[in-house]
């Protein structure tokens, strides 16, 4: 299935790399063995040199990555995290988030290139950028620091994440 690319994204392949540019950024990627690309008008076609397994799947990897790229570079991923417990806040200071998470220190986490981080109220994080891979990783790592504990729901969490709580320990 050919990749569809919009007016406002350009791809260039040169050799196994595939670039593809997009008013969200530019991308870059190595494309797995067994596999080739080239473009044809509008459409992006990735082929595969054999029918076996790995081909296959090697296949379905590249032309996803592909489809990603081309997706983020024009429109671009979201994640949303919400911070619960009193006291815990989140800032954003340059190129770092400084969360305060009830620890007795802290939390500087240093955003990568091309990802944007934006706080709201002191407890919203919207992590923004092209590329969806790192876009998850880092909401992830920013979760990881506190992630929502079962017995009152305290921690970093995915917007819309249900937390299942537990019951705590009762007096006799």
């Amino acid at each position: 299935m050919p990749v569809t690319v919009p007016p406002k994204v350009k791809v260039q392949i040169n050799g196994r790399t595939i670039s593809v540019e997009g008013p969200k950024g530019r991308l870059n990627f190595d494309l797995p063995k067994r596999t080739a690309a080239a473009v044809q008008g509008d459409k992006v076609v990735v082929t595969r040199d054999g029918e076996d397994a790995t081909a296959r799947a090697m296949h379905g990897l590249a032309r996803a990555i592909v489809n990603n790229m081309v997706k983020g570079v024009n429109e671009g991923y979201v994640k949303k995290l919400e911070i619960q417990g009193v006291g815990f806040k989140a800032a954003v200071q340059g190129k770092t988030v400084n969360m305060q998470l009830g620890f007795s220190h802290p939390i500087n986490y240093a955003i990568p290139d091309q990802i944007k981080v934006t706080v709201e109220e002191n407890t919203k994080l919207t992590v923004e950028g092209p590329d969806k891979k790192m876009v998850g990783q880092v909401a992830a790592d920013l979760r990881a620091f506190y992630p929502p504990e079962p017995y009152k729901g305290k921690g970093v969490r995915y917007v819309g994440e249900h937390v299942v709580r537990k019951e705590g320990k009762t007096v006799q």
